[in-house]
């Protein structure tokens, strides 16, 4: 799937951030179809994300990256995940 594929170039641009990515023509294409992806939180995180908030931690929950990556509970002015 073109959506494995955008982590796929993700890892690849971390690890080796100095070589360009086999598939970089086509990098537009699968960021979009990992973001066409509907996140699908757990119970748990929902329960863990209300406990947050419960002890004052104000968080966004399911907050997507620019990179498309969906990190389950973030404080994104503050960096922190």
């Amino acid at each position: 799937h073109l959506s494995q594929l955008h982590m796929v170039f993700l890892h690849f641009e971390h690890e080796f951030p100095d070589q360009e990515f086999p598939l970089a023509h086509i990098q537009s294409q699968l960021l979009t179809a990992f973001k066409s992806h509907e996140p699908r939180p757990s119970k748990l995180q929902r329960d863990v994300s209300a406990a947050l908030t419960r002890i004052g931690w104000d968080h966004t929950f399911e907050f997507v990256t620019r990179e498309g990556l969906s990190l389950d509970m973030a404080q994104p002015e503050a960096m922190t995940a």
